[in-house]
């Protein structure tokens, strides 16, 4: 049975995963960094709430327009 390797990450690589975060970007940027991908996250789920809004009406005008034509 094969499993996941990340479920055999312990404390100490992650330690070192993260100090080496910490050396390629700097301390002043990750905050940036971790803000813009905040940014990008919230303007997906707006999209999808957007998305979503306009499947609704699309959907309610489409059931509004039968209902019209059928009592015509």
């Amino acid at each position: 049975m094969y499993t996941s390797g990340l479920l055999f990450i312990g404390t100490q690589e992650i330690i070192i995963i993260v100090v080496l975060v910490l050396l390629l970007f700097g301390g002043k940027k990750i905050p940036e960094l971790m803000r813009g991908l905040g940014r990008g996250v919230k303007e997906f789920k707006d999209g999808q709430r957007e998305d979503h809004n306009e499947n609704k009406n699309n959907n309610s005008n489409t059931t509004n327009n039968t209902n019209t034509t059928q009592n015509q």
